[in-house]
């Protein structure tokens, strides 16, 4: 079934973070270019595959950007591939976004759209960052989405409440996520449910006077699933 296939390969970030947070507002034109390695792929407290490789692509201008970003596993030639698009754009604290999430399952096709067909999900995104706190709201508006309790698309949701902070010389995030209602897009939530409590740290490690490795690691746990575990990630940059 596709949605378990989904779900089971399914990406923040962004992300041990899956969906791709908009760039910075620019006066020109910047670019994004890096690939992740990670030991595990969690996405909003989900188990969706083992060791995968996550390139990012993308460019920002004005508080405008245009982001593409992967995923394929690399310890099974069987894993699903993802190619996920993101529009966004920030101004000050506020953020909107759309991703396009697709996912390369047996027979499928990209250009195929036909609802109850496709392998497209199509998500909306709002979020602000306070500062000390930012919160995102999450919500699937079209695509292959999830069924709530009476079998009718679910227009999944998921909000997420992070907090960044600096702590023994490296750049910490704890994030707590939920699911708001019922659906079976998120391992087959009832009702409300905490899918994500996570601590994430960071820091870039200093190879030569020009170039640095920024690793990271985090430990997430889903009290719905009752399964917790443990990331361990390096990014390429050029």
């Amino acid at each position: 079934m596709v949605m378990k296939n989904l779900m089971r390969r399914f990406v923040f970030t962004a992300a041990m973070c899956g969906a791709v947070m908009p760039m910075a507002a620019q006066s020109k034109v910047e670019y994004a270019l890096q690939a992740d390695i990670v030991s595990q792929y969690i996405w909003r407290g989900q188990d969706l595959g083992d060791v995968s490789l996550q390139p990012t692509l993308g460019l920002a201008y004005k508080g405008l950007s245009l982001t593409a970003w992967g995923s394929i596993g690399l310890s099974d030639p069987g894993n699903t591939k993802e190619f996920d698009l993101t529009l966004a754009y920030r101004i000050g604290g506020l953020n909107i976004g759309v991703t396009d999430y697709w996912f390369n399952t047996p027979n499928d096709r990209y250009f195929s759209y036909a609802a109850h067909k496709t392998s497209h999900v199509f998500e909306a995104n709002v979020g602000y960052d306070f500062g000390p706190l930012a919160v995102q709201w999450f919500t699937n508006f079209a695509g292959n989405d999830g069924l709530n309790k009476d079998g009718n698309r679910a227009y999944s949701s998921y909000v997420e409440l992070s907090a960044p902070f600096n702590l023994a010389g490296c750049q910490w995030t704890g994030t707590v996520g939920a699911v708001p209602y019922a659906t079976s897009f998120y391992a087959e939530t009832n009702g409300f449910a905490v899918t994500n409590v996570s601590i994430k740290a960071m820091k870039d490690i200093r190879i030569t006077k020009s170039f640095s490795l920024p690793l990271f690691a985090a430990v997430t746990a889903n009290p719905s699933t009752e399964k917790a575990y443990f990331v361990f990630g390096l990014t390429l940059r050029p």
